[in-house]
């Protein structure tokens, strides 16, 4: 049996033997970029979730530790009714189906929505001293870390640049000067995701917040970055400029002593947001490269275009604006194309298999 298939088995004995949970159905709600998969469980009058983490690839115990954290600042996160550690499997509030990114596409209001969630947001971030207390630092190493993606997984196998020397060496002192800006920033609990595809739109407690296991100490501009330069949708400069000044001044308001300065705050929210959009572009690579996910290769031009603006309004940053802009910007649309033409292949291929082995198995069950 394949082991996807062995999964579901486990899962069903798991809510009808060990729960006693008398279920209906169950189908796919969703999966994320990790090895974590997640069904929706129907009973008779309601539906629950169910967190598939596999034991050998997740451990489902940072998301019951940041679970806790995050309810008990009074963030609205799907409850844990049932967990079984050992086996990977956690049983869940259903929030529901309904992303943020739907409804932005579809043309409500996003001053409704993000207002919301900024909302929430000031609520964590003023309000999660404690629980930022809990969490491991996102300091000099993470960081350094994830700028590495970039050069790995998007300079070299996707865009295929061999970098000189002196490249290089522009982009070490860049990433450095990135890091150094992140570390002066106020820390405060960092989701490290908080975006509008784990966001979900609900009736009461708006939002629901999903996909938080990650969570660090870290910069102050860093969820507030993830949420109005999303790598998924994006809004006019000025609109975002608005948006930032408007939480900006709510922090203040607060009591948030650190936020001095209009412009220092914005800088902030920049600075972290180059560095947030360097690490995606590695990332989005590598969950096709690696992990064969290329659905992520279509959001690079976005999240590129991020790193690209960022840059020109930094003096800080202008070599390395210049090296994107004319070294790097011009070889994405052929690098894209070409491996999104792999990707359909592939997946013709594996449609066409499909296909040719079904009469074959139709001829062994008769």
């Amino acid at each position: 049996m394949p082991q996807a298939d062995a999964r579901l088995a486990l899962i069903h004995d798991w809510l009808t033997q060990d729960l006693r949970l008398r279920v209906t159905r169950i189908e796919p709600a969703s999966a994320d970029a990790s090895f974590r998969r997640y069904f929706r469980v129907f009973r008779s009058g309601d539906s629950l979730i169910v967190m598939d983490a596999p034991p050998d690839k997740e451990d489902v115990r940072p998301y019951l530790k940041v679970t806790d954290l995050l309810e008990s600042i009074g963030a609205h996160v799907p409850h844990v009714h049932q967990a079984d550690i050992e086996r990977g499997l956690l049983l869940l509030e259903d929030l529901g189906g309904t992303h943020y990114l739907s409804k932005l596409k579809s043309g409500s209001d996003p001053d409704r929505l993000y207002g919301d969630a900024l909302n929430v947001l000031a609520d964590i971030q003023v309000k999660g001293g404690a629980a930022a207390a809990e969490l491991a630092p996102y300091d000099r190493e993470p960081l350094h870390r994830e700028l590495m993606l970039m050069p790995e997984w998007f300079f070299a196998k996707h865009l295929q640049i061999e970098l000189t020397s002196a490249e290089r060496e522009l982009m070490m002192a860049s990433f450095e000067f990135l890091i150094r800006e992140a570390l002066v920033q106020p820390q405060v609990f960092v989701h490290r995701d908080y975006h509008s595809r784990n966001l979900m739109v609900l009736d009461e407690g708006n939002p629901g917040i999903l996909d938080f296991q990650d969570a660090l100490r870290g910069p102050i501009g860093y969820d507030l970055v993830s949420l109005l330069k999303d790598c998924y949708i994006s809004w006019p400069r000025e609109r975002v400029v608005g948006w930032v000044r408007e939480y900006g001044l709510a922090l203040k308001a607060r009591g948030v002593t650190a936020v001095r300065d209009e412009r220092e705050f914005l800088r902030w929210f920049d600075m972290i947001g180059a560095q947030r959009h360097i690490k995606v572009l590695g990332i989005f690579a590598r969950l096709w490269y690696r992990d064969g996910k290329s659905g992520y290769l279509a959001d690079l031009p976005l999240t590129l275009d991020y790193v690209r603006e960022t840059c020109t309004l930094y003096p800080e940053l202008k070599e390395f604006s210049d090296f994107l802009e004319n070294r790097v910007a011009p070889l994405l649309p052929r690098a894209n194309a070409r491996e999104l033409s792999r990707a359909n292949a592939s997946q013709n291929d594996l449609n066409g298999s499909a296909t040719a082995a079904a009469p074959a198995a139709l001829q062994a069950r008769a």
